[in-house]
């Protein structure tokens, strides 16, 4: 398995808030979450990735939720981007929780190697998928695309 990630939208009280399926994988390890988001979410955090990084120690991050019990969220998710070496290589890591108890709980936590222009291509594509106009986003280190079936 390559690294992907794919999010898959699906039409709730829009055009200002989505239901997501984010699914992802580094090719070792993969995750599945389900979310709810603001729709301008996915514009603000693909603005972060557009010419990321922008300077020395720039972090991007998507995060929704919360995984302490006494906030009572549904759930957890968290995308954090950062650049791990001065030739601009870069991560990706992923954090996804379901706040279930035991035994259904389900935690998964990876990053994604990347280079700048990888997180470039993920930004453009989420900045084109944040207009509400289709249903799929793919993402690989070499490609991507916009679909409309799921």
């Amino acid at each position: 398995m390559k690294p992907f990630i794919r999010i898959t939208r699906n039409r709730y009280e829009e055009p200002y808030h989505v239901n997501l399926v984010v699914a992802a994988s580094n090719g070792r390890q993969q995750g599945e979450l389900e979310i709810y988001a603001n729709a301008e979410d996915l514009a603000v955090f693909a603005r972060e990735l557009r010419g990321f990084p922008k300077q020395q120690g720039h972090v991007a991050r998507w995060e929704l939720g919360s995984e302490r019990p006494e906030d009572r969220f549904a759930f957890y998710y968290r995308v954090r981007v950062f650049q791990v070496a001065a030739n601009g290589r870069c991560a990706i890591e992923l954090r996804f929780c379901n706040n279930q108890k035991p035994p259904d709980r389900e935690v998964v936590e990876f990053s994604i190697n990347a280079l700048p222009a990888d997180l470039d291509r993920l930004g453009v594509l989420l900045e084109r998928f944040s207009r509400l106009e289709h249903r799929v986003l793919e993402w690989s280190m070499s490609d991507g695309e916009l679909r409309e079936d799921a």
